[in-house]
């Protein structure tokens, strides 16, 4: 017949499977905020405001100057710390919490007060288990 066309089923609409951010649409927040040390230097930067390099370091133990110097340019390309150069001898950077930073600062007032009720729990289910686990 002429003029007919196929009919194709519409498509459908993408699963969990297909887009992992549909199982869980935190996801993308989840990489973004709580990688490794991304965590510790916007609660110092919360906490304790506007900090030279030298004071995150001293203040976040056990980061090397590389990864600092790595997360801090990744949080200001994110638009959650702010970076001022200040242009004089010897020259002096301080960074601080951005509005967009200090937004997440009720999520980690709630993620305190989960830690402060619920690691000791958390800690007694895993050996509780290395128990059991040893026993089998």
């Amino acid at each position: 017949m002429a003029g007919d066309t196929t009919w194709t089923p519409p498509t459908a609409p993408p699963t969990a499977s297909d887009d992992p951010q549909l199982a869980c649409p935190i996801s993308p927040v989840v990489d973004l905020v709580f990688s490794r040390w991304t965590t510790p230097i916007l609660w110092t930067l919360h906490a304790y405001g506007r900090q030279r390099f030298v004071e995150l370091e001293r203040r976040i133990t056990n980061i090397t100057p590389k990864v600092l110097t790595q997360r801090l340019r990744q949080l200001e390309r994110d638009g959650l710390i702010m970076r001022t150069y200040h242009p004089e001898v010897p020259p002096r950077v301080e960074y601080e919490i951005t509005e967009l930073g200090n937004s997440l600062a009720p999520l980690f007032a709630h993620l305190a007060e989960w830690s402060a009720t619920n690691l000791m729990k958390v800690e007694e289910a895993r050996q509780e288990y290395d128990t059991e686990a040893a026993a089998r």
